[in-house]
């Protein structure tokens, strides 16, 4: 776990595999979603709103994925104190955040025509909001750490991180714990209630989109790893 720990090993596999990831999620997501827009057929019940799926469901995908991802980088940071653990905290945390909100609005404009209302206070749609304060709330935390001139972000920061995963399993059950207007899961290890015709490019969209976030998600740690390094000469010459 610690052989990567050296920024410029880390580097050195991190600058090929940001193109291949980047490159290759854009192509799978705008096939996906070109697919999913023009070939798949409309729902016999939702019509042509059924496609907005396409967006909704990977940004959802990732909201949940990018916190967890936070949690297990606060876990290596508290208990293997890896150093780059919280680099990979902050650079998680600014996408986790703007898929999360994608998944918001994109939900509240399926639901207009689908409930009649914009917003509704049920399980799903409430524990998304949370988990979007919670990424606000870690932002926040993780600058502060930075303004204090640490790499990574602070212990504090780590343990927010950690405690908010509490919210994913929230998410995930809320449609089967509590009645709400929010359809159930479509999609469990017992198989799909999606058809086939619309599921494949849902399948397109949900590996592209989350290739594109590791690339995201590589290219601000090396971005926060290039600031780290000026400011470390920046201090060095500011002592001499």
């Amino acid at each position: 776990m610690h052989r990567f720990a050296n920024p410029a090993r880390f580097l050195k596999i991190a600058r090929p595999l940001t193109g291949w990831l980047f490159w290759s999620g854009l192509l799978l997501l705008l096939v996906g979603v070109a697919c999913g827009l023009f070939v798949t057929p409309a729902d016999y019940l939702q019509g042509d709103t059924v496609r907005i799926l396409y967006i909704h469901v990977p940004a959802a995908w990732l909201g949940m994925g990018g916190w967890s991802g936070i949690a297990i980088a606060a876990l290596m940071q508290l208990v293997w104190r890896h150093p780059l653990a919280g680099i990979a905290g902050r650079a998680i945390a600014m996408p986790g955040a703007l898929f999360t909100a994608i998944c918001l609005v994109t939900g509240s404009i399926w639901g207009r025509p689908t409930w009649g209302t914009w917003w509704e206070w049920d399980g799903r749609m409430t524990s998304m909001l949370v988990l979007l304060f919670l990424y606000l709330g870690y932002i926040a935390l993780a600058n502060a750490s930075a303004r204090d001139g640490q790499g990574g972000v602070s212990p504090v920061t780590a343990i927010f991180g950690l405690v908010g995963a509490i919210n994913i399993p929230i998410i995930n059950r809320s449609v089967v714990w509590w009645n709400s207007l929010h359809q159930g899961p479509s999609i469990t290890m017992r198989g799909s209630s999606i058809d086939m015709a619309m599921l494949w490019p849902l399948g397109l969209t949900l590996l592209g989109f989350s290739l594109w976030f590791g690339a995201i998600v590589l290219m601000r740690m090396r971005a926060i790893l290039a600031q780290n390094k000026v400011e470390a000469r920046l201090q060095r010459l500011a002592r001499s």
